[in-house]
């Protein structure tokens, strides 16, 4: 029999509010300083001077310099085929990791969480000796017209690498907890592969799988450090959203390069936002013990 969570709890808030007042305030009032130094007044000061020569000058700064339209597709183009990416790897990572003991399995755990601990820098770094054109693949690809460097694919490849364990990290914790009962029921059925991943695993992983792909998308839009090292920051071909912004600021053109910024500082706020919805339609503590699963994984 379970116990009364909410009877349990009742001691632990008559202590809180048993606290002398001082200190209630003196502790709430340090949270909301802290919060809004370094989140809110950020934030506030990029929307304010991205919109400070009013709104018609903001889409003008945004949309009628070319290199500003171009950073803005080339973004648009890089963060969905790596967050495809990471979609068809999470999965199957997550699949096998969950379903099945293997030598080696402890190993892939950690490589998927390298991309966590390693800078960002250095998988730009990485990126170039491997594909450059003194690197170990860059000469055989260019003899056969394959450009990968300064390109579009090696910004896929770094934004890829950088957002590999979002995905992967939501699904691992949840197919563990869900268990293959569903799924070994359904095929002794005579269901099929196919049949038992759409029909029984995909539609029980489909909060956890928008989780992971809201962080993903997120992250992918806003990298800066790996990309930089890859991209040759040629304006029409190799600039995203924050090199373009880093572009800018050097250049002290700073209505435009704020005008940029408020499209991250958007998409990091609809990510959230988002976050908060799917946590209102699951129940918050599904996703956030599923969330803390994974880490201590």
């Amino acid at each position: 029999m379970k116990p009364d969570t909410s009877t349990a709890a009742q001691p632990r808030r008559q202590r809180a509010a048993q606290d002398p007042l001082w200190l209630r305030v003196l502790l709430t009032s340090i949270a909301l300083a802290i919060v809004g130094i370094l989140i809110f007044l950020p934030i506030l000061h990029v929307f304010v001077h991205a919109f400070s020569e009013g709104p018609f000058r903001y889409f003008e700064h945004l949309f009628g310099d070319s290199a500003n339209r171009d950073a803005i597709l080339t973004t648009l183009s890089v963060a969905p085929r790596a967050v495809i990416l990471n979609l068809v790897f999470g999965v199957s990572a997550a699949w096998l990791i969950a379903r099945f003991r293997f030598p080696g399995r402890t190993l892939l755990l950690t490589m998927v969480d390298l991309p966590f601990a390693i800078s960002p820098v250095v998988v730009g770094l990485a990126l170039v000796l491997l594909y450059g054109n003194q690197g170990l693949l860059g000469p055989r690809l260019s003899s056969a017209g394959i450009t990968v460097l300064f390109n579009t694919p090696a910004l896929v490849l770094a934004t890829t690498f950088v957002t590999l364990p979002f995905i992967v990290r939501e699904l691992i914790p949840l197919m563990e907890s869900v268990g293959p009962d569903e799924e070994l029921a359904a095929l002794s059925l005579g269901a099929s592969g196919w049949q038992m991943f759409w029909l029984v695993t995909l539609p029980g992983l489909r909060l956890g799988l928008l989780y992971g792909i809201i962080l993903c998308s997120a992250r992918a839009v806003g990298e800066f450090g790996a990309v930089y090292v890859v991209s040759g920051r040629i304006a029409g071909r190799g600039q995203t959203i924050p090199l373009r912004v880093e572009q800018l600021f050097q250049q002290y053109q700073s209505p435009a390069d704020f005008a940029l910024a408020s499209i991250l500082t958007g998409i990091a706020l609809a990510s959230l936002f988002a976050r908060r919805l799917l946590e209102s339609a699951s129940g918050p503590r599904k996703i956030q013990s599923a969330t803390t699963s994974g880490d201590a994984a």
